[in-house]
């Protein structure tokens, strides 16, 4: 892509397009059971995912009111709560609330272990039942959410005010540097789990009537090492009795054990692995390789010459590493492109300001680490560049995150386009691995810069 030629006519990246795109078929269930999910509630994504429920106590009786909820008031809400769902848009449940809200609210409580796709609704599920459980004549902490980042607690601790506005909830967010009272006593609290652990042991917060502790992308969670831990050390200042939620859309086998070690005889939804890949996403990749010398300039080039397709509507491009992230901001700003960085090392003040910039749309382009890897909901987002490849803590390739960060696209149905950039060997291996963990292979992008855009608008209006 260092010269520009002249560009393809539409008809050629049509068939750049077609010729390229490849879905994914479901292999047969065997005896779980299976839901096929082709319907949603409003603004949720549509999809067709199969859905595997375990039932700890082998309750699979379709007449039993726990086996599924057709709509909210089938569950028994209260009428504060039924006001706030539908004061958030919510049509009826969407499949993963339809099979796990009934489990999450039956008595005794029971725990869950639970797999959704990103933009299907699980976060709402969580919340919905915090509300439903809170003793709100009870002035004290009665649920945790524990989320890998200050990011993702501050998106959750909305979605819980906003679904709770007609009740008397109050809340409080445990993130750095935040300013709490010397007590706790709000009955939610969302926050990260190395903030929540000094509370406690700092009796600023007392855990004693706790009655349900929820890990947000609890595989994350779970694998870190430190939040790992912390998470996992948590456990043991709440009641024997407390229910314990997992909620992720990607559960890695390794932590598997982790997951039911933390909630024991936990009812299980997951995702059955061939249907993990969003399948409203356009995924492309461009090779870099014989462009420009020196690595960091091939990438960066291509990336400037994407601008305007960047600018479109909001896009994020996720690297490795804090110093490239400042580094391609810095350089872009120069050129006056307008794009804002976000990673770990930025203070807090920071931290909220660009992400809230970001959210409210007026900023376009964000540069970031895998720090919003996970969970962040920006509807407007309609790409997403890996100009780094994900790669473990070991430099292995990490299919989970890769999943995560194209996730941050397409979300609750729209449009979405991901683009990988292959800069050596050794990142094409990394992707080359993840199209067979996936069962998908990526789409080559055209090395002439034009021909590539034409390719990715035309992705743009017929994905979804």
């Amino acid at each position: 892509m260092a010269s520009l030629s002249p560009a393809a006519n539409e008809a050629s990246a049509q068939e750049v397009l077609s010729s390229n795109l490849e879905g994914l078929t479901a292999t047969d269930a065997g005896d779980e059971e299976i839901v096929t999910a082709q319907e949603r509630a409003t603004d949720l994504l549509e999809s067709s995912y199969s859905v595997v429920v375990k039932l700890a106590d082998q309750q699979a009786d379709v007449h039993s009111p726990l086996y599924s909820a057709k709509s909210f008031e089938d569950l028994g809400l209260h009428e504060d709560l039924l006001k706030g769902i539908y004061n958030m848009k919510f049509a009826k449940p969407s499949k993963i609330q339809e099979r796990a809200l009934p489990l999450l609210l039956q008595n005794p409580p029971r725990n869950m272990i639970a797999q959704s796709q990103s933009g299907t609704g699980k976060t709402a599920a969580f919340a919905l039942t915090i509300l439903s459980r809170i003793n709100y004549s009870l002035n004290a902490p009665q649920a945790l959410v524990m989320s890998p980042s200050r990011e993702l607690a501050r998106q959750t601790m909305e979605v819980i005010q906003e679904m709770g506005k007609f009740t008397q909830v109050t809340t409080a967010q445990a993130i750095k540097d935040e300013n709490l009272p010397p007590r706790v006593n709000a009955h939610v609290i969302v926050g990260t789990p190395g903030t929540v652990s000094d509370l406690i042991k700092r009796r600023v917060l007392d855990p004693k009537n706790i009655r349900l502790y929820v890990l947000d992308e609890a595989d994350n969670m779970l694998d870190q090492q430190g939040l790992g831990d912390q998470s996992r050390s948590l456990k043991r200042f709440l009641p024997r009795d407390c229910q314990i939620v997992l909620f992720s859309a990607t559960w890695a086998e390794r932590v598997r054990k982790f997951a039911e070690d933390i909630a024991p005889n936990a009812n299980q939804i997951t995702l059955k692995p061939e249907e993990l890949s969003v399948d409203g996403i356009k995924q492309f990749y461009v090779d870099c390789r014989h462009q420009m010398e020196g690595d960091k300039y091939r990438k960066y080039h291509v990336l400037v010459g994407l601008y305007s397709l960047l600018t479109v509507s909001q896009s994020i491009i996720f690297v490795k590493r804090r110093d490239t992230a400042d580094e391609i901001a810095q350089k872009m700003s120069e050129k006056h492109h307008s794009v804002v960085s976000l990673h770990g090392k930025l203070e807090a003040a920071q931290r909220d300001e660009v992400i809230d910039s970001f959210r409210a749309g007026k900023s376009k382009v964000l540069i970031t680490t895998n720090v919003i890897a996970r969970g962040i909901d920006i509807a407007n987002v309609n790409m997403v560049v890996n100009y780094d490849m994900p790669t473990d803590q070991h430099g292995n390739p990490d299919p989970e995150t890769y999943l995560h960060r194209i996730g941050r696209t397409g979300r609750f149905g729209r449009t979405g386009v991901s683009v990988n950039f292959i800069h050596d060997d050794r990142s094409m291996r990394v992707m080359e691995y993840i199209e067979k963990h996936f069962g998908r292979k990526m789409i080559p992008l055209p090395e002439d810069i034009e021909q590539a855009e034409k390719v990715i608008k035309l992705a743009m209006k017929t994905s979804g």
